[in-house]
C-alpha cells in the first residue's frame, strides 16, 4: 500500500499494531547466524565476485554528512503520514474482529514517534467515516485532588474521536499529581467514553500498569522494527526529498545496506549486516534506529552538497552514500562516576516523557546546585538535552540504549520495550 508520496506504508514505524504480549526484540540466534553466514558465503562462491565489485579501497575516514545532506537523504519522517498509517491500521484491526475496544489505548517506547503522530490527528480532518478528532490536552496544574480530578474530567468532551497524545503530560510522580490518570481510566474501562486513542510512554505504562493492576485496557504497541523493516522505513524517507532512490553501502567493504531488494534484472547483491545489527542494538525503535542511522551515513569528498547538484545521467538515477560499522561509531555512554541523582533524574525524565526544571526537581526530589550540577554533566555527555520551544529537558535518542541500560543495572523498573 502507498501513501501520497509513494511510499509503502508498511514500512511505516505505525504501520503494525500489536498486543503488549506479542512484542518480541529483534534477534538472531547464534545459529541462525552461523547458518545465514555460511548461506552468504556459498551465495558468493557460486555467484563470483564481478569486476566492478572487487574490494576496494577502505571509505572509513569519509566525512560526515552535512545537516543538509542528512535532510534530504535521512530526513524526520512525515508525522501527517504516519497519523493516517496509524489510524489505518487501527481500523484494519476492527474490521478483522482482532480489537474491538472503543478506545485505543497504544503504548510504545520514547522516539517511536506515537506522540508527534497523534497530536496531529485534529488537523487532518474527518475521513468521511468519522467525525474530527478532537485533542485532549493536560491542565496547566497538575496537582489535585481525587475530586477536584473528576471535576476536570466532566469538563472535557471525551463523546466522539477524542484522542490524548501523549498520557505521560496527565501525572506528575508526586502524592499530589497522580489524580488524573486513574479517573480518566476508570472512566475508560466502565465504557463512560466515547471512540478515542490515548497514546503512552512505555516507561509511564510501566508505572500505571502496576499502580492500577486491574486496569485491564488491552493495550496496542507498534511492531519493532526489524532489519527488513528498517531498510523499507529508511529508503521511504530517502524519497521524501528527493524522489531518486538512495543506494547505501558499507564504507569499508562496499557491501550494500540500501536497497535491501536486489536489482529487477536477476542479479544478487551482496548485503551487509548492519541493518539486522542496527535492529538489535536499537531494540527495534525508529527513532533510536534512525539517529543511530544518521549518525553513521558518510559521503565522498566529492558527494559534497556542491556536487549533489551536478546533474549528470549518472547522479540523476540515485542517490549514494556511505555507512561506517556500528563499532566504529561515537555513541554516548554513561557518566563513568555514579551519582544517585543521576539516577533519579533520568529516570524521572522516562517516566514523564521530558520535564521541565521546575517540575524535574519536584518529581525526582533534586533541587539547587545538584541538580544543576547534574544536568550540565548529563548535557555534556550528549545523554539529554533542552527543548528550544517547550524548555523540556529529555533523554536523547542517541543516548537512551545506555541509559535504559544502567537503569536496570542500577536497580530501576524499566520498560518491556
Amino acid at each position: 500500500m502507498k501513501d501520497e508520496n509513494g511510499a509503502d506504508s508498511e514500512g511505516s514505524p505505525l504501520g503494525q499494531l500489536i498486543t503488549m504480549e506479542s512484542w518480541r526484540i529483534p534477534e538472531t540466534s547464534v545459529r541462525r547466524t552461523v547458518k545465514g553466514a555460511v548461506r552468504h558465503l556459498m551465495a558468493q562462491l557460486r555467484q563470483g565476485i564481478a569486476p566492478e565489485e572487487e574490494p576496494f579501497q577502505s571509505l572509513d575516514d569519509l566525512p560526515v554528512l552535512s545537516e543538509r545532506q542528512r535532510e534530504r537523504i535521512a530526513p524526520y519522517p512525515d508525522y501527517f503520514a504516519q497519523a493516517r498509517t496509524l489510524v489505518a491500521s487501527l481500523e484494519t484491526l476492527r474490521t478483522s474482529g482482532a480489537f474491538s475496544r472503543d478506545v485505543a489505548l497504544i503504548v510504545a517506547p520514547p522516539f517511536s514517534g506515537l506522540r508527534e503522530s497523534l497530536v496531529r490527528l485534529p488537523t487532518l480532518g474527518p475521513d468521511g467515516a468519522t467525525d474530527p478528532w478532537r485533542l485532549v490536552a493536560p491542565p496547566e496544574d497538575l496537582c489535585m485532588t481525587e475530586a477536584q480530578a473528576r471535576q476536570w474530567w466532566d469538563k472535557q468532551d471525551l463523546a466522539s474521536a477524542w484522542v490524548i497524545p501523549e498520557l505521560g503530560d496527565f501525572w506528575l510522580r508526586h502524592p499530589a499529581g497522580l489524580a488524573l490518570i486513574p479517573e480518566l481510566l476508570r472512566r475508560v474501562a466502565a465504557g463512560e467514553t466515547g471512540p478515542g486513542i490515548i497514546g503512552c510512554s512505555s516507561w509511564c505504562w510501566q508505572f500505571w500498569s502496576r499502580y492500577l493492576p486491574d486496569a485491564h485496557l488491552g493495550p496496542l504497541t507498534p511492531a519493532p522494527l526489524d532489519a527488513e523493516r528498517l531498510g523499507r522505513w529508511f529508503g521511504n524517507l530517502s524519497i521524501l526529498q528527493d524522489r531518486r532512490p538512495l543506494v547505501a553501502r558499507m564504507a569499508d567493504d562496499g557491501l550494500y545496506v540500501l536497497p535491501i531488494d536486489d536489482p529487477d534484472d536477476g542479479s544478487r547483491r551482496k548485503h551487509a549486516g548492519f541493518l539486522r545489527d542496527l535492529a538489535i542494538a536499537s531494540r527495534g525503535n525508529p527513532g533510536v534506529a534512525l539517529a543511530i542511522w544518521q549518525h553513521a551515513l558518510r559521503a565522498r569528498p566529492e558527494e559534497s552538497a556542491e556536487a549533489e547538484e551536478q546533474t549528470t545521467d549518472e547522479a540523476g538515477r540515485y542517490r549514494e552514500c556511505w555507512v561506517v560499522h556500528m563499532d566504529q561509531l561515537s555513541l554516548p555512554t554513561m557518566l563513568q562516576t555514579y551519582d544517585r541523582a543521576i539516577g533519579f533524574i533520568l529516570h524521572a525524565l522516562l517516566l514523564h516523557d521530558g520535564l521541565d526544571e521546575e517540575r524535574l526537581a519536584m518529581v525526582s526530589d533534586v533541587r539547587g546546585a545538584p541538580l544543576q550540577l547534574a544536568l550540565s554533566r548529563l548535557v555534556r555527555a550528549d545523554i539529554i538535552e533542552r527543548g528550544d520551544a517547550s524548555r523540556h529537558w529529555r533523554v536523547t535518542p542517541l543516548g537512551y540504549p545506555t541509559v535504559r541500560r544502567h537503569l536496570l543495572s542500577w536497580g530501576y523498573p524499566v520498560d518491556e520495550f
